[in-house]
């Protein structure tokens, strides 16, 4: 039988993207949806065809027909909402950014662990083949040593000097430090950018330094941020991401000692873009044609697969606390205007 997956707070990303992936995705029904609203689960689960709507998640972990709950509530509700579907013995794929803090996503992972259950991260874009054969060619060392990589997530509107204002329903809570953790186009969009650059280079970051357009008493939360990044075996990286940035081109790079890596429109959630290697011994171009939420349906079948052959998933919740270390380090060093040093939480 397929994997039963439930949604906690179907929003946006839910509606339009992660709903259509598991229905498209093998090996996965939607069962379930939750939210405050009563009304609001049950015309999520009437549009999408899940057979129950709850606004409780106490209750919906009761349900024995879901396997896996997907949450995409408010940040500040990741880390409780992943401990109460994990000790009812659930799965579960947690949205970006994984919590608020290292202790708490921590302990997501010891509470999961101590379940006996599976703890995903929703980074959907290493699911993209230019990722995947990035890493592998990084792996190789077909450009050499890695020496600089650079990630690029972002948007905006033209003609807006300042992105336009959220309003009304629960995305309030983005304009809100305490419930979105302290940074906000960092906690929509940079996480991306530094879990694929771990991912590509197979190696941790040991230290932040950034600068925004935010982090000050007048403006707590950011609409752009640039970020350098020490990698343990000695790349430098630099990360931009933004809602102040209508014409970013996204996309990840890797500069080594023989050549380069060039992955262009390989970040969002649909398959598609170009893949360029450069170097002494590769000279190749790859094009993808467009597949609709193409990675987030990889990363739904990947989870499945996680499931079925007890394997951790491919963004794990220890990847999951590694973007958390970095991006409190992001945050305390666009405060301090000073370079931090990146701790290690042992899990």
């Amino acid at each position: 039988m397929a994997l039963g997956w439930a949604i906690v707070s179907p929003g946006h990303y839910p509606e339009y993207t992660f709903a259509p992936s598991i229905r498209s995705a093998e090996d996965a029904d939607l069962v379930a949806v939750c939210s405050r609203d009563m009304g609001r689960a049950e015309a999520f689960a009437q549009r999408h065809g899940a057979p129950a709507a709850y606004d409780s998640l106490e209750e919906l972990v009761k349900d024995p027909r879901v396997d896996v709950v997907f949450i995409a509530s408010p940040n500040h509700l990741h880390a409780p909402y992943t401990k109460t579907a994990a000790r009812a013995g659930k799965h579960v794929l947690c949205e970006k950014p994984m919590a608020l803090t290292a202790q708490d996503a921590a302990d997501m992972i010891r509470v999961c662990r101590a379940k006996g259950v599976k703890l995903g991260l929703g980074f959907e874009s290493v699911h993209h083949p230019a990722m995947k054969k990035a890493r592998k060619l990084v792996a190789d060392g077909v450009v050499g040593a890695a020496t600089l990589v650079q990630a690029q997530y972002g948007g905006g509107v033209r003609g807006a000097v300042a992105p336009p204002a959220r309003s009304g329903g629960l995305n309030d809570w983005w304009r809100t430090p305490e419930m979105v953790g302290g940074a906000s186009a960092m906690m929509a969009l940079g996480v991306h950018g530094v879990n694929a650059l771990r991912f590509v280079l197979d190696q941790e970051v040991v230290e932040v330094t950034a600068m925004t357009d935010g982090h000050t008493q007048e403006q707590p939360l950011e609409a752009l941020a640039t970020l350098l990044l020490r990698f343990e075996g000695g790349p430098i990286g630099m990360i931009v991401c933004g809602r102040r940035t209508p014409d970013l081109k996204a996309g990840v790079v890797v500069y080594g000692s023989d050549g380069r890596i060039v992955m262009e429109g390989t970040t969002g959630q649909h398959i598609q873009g170009r893949l360029e290697v450069v170097s002494e011994t590769v000279n190749s171009t790859e094009e993808y044609e467009h597949r609709e939420m193409g990675t987030t349906i990889g990363e739904v079948e990947a989870f499945n697969r996680a499931i079925r052959e007890d394997t951790e998933p491919c963004s794990s919740g220890v990847d999951g606390l590694r973007v958390v270390e970095a991006t409190t380090a992001m945050i305390e060093s666009a405060t301090t205007k000073r370079a931090v040093r990146v701790d290690r939480t042992a899990v």
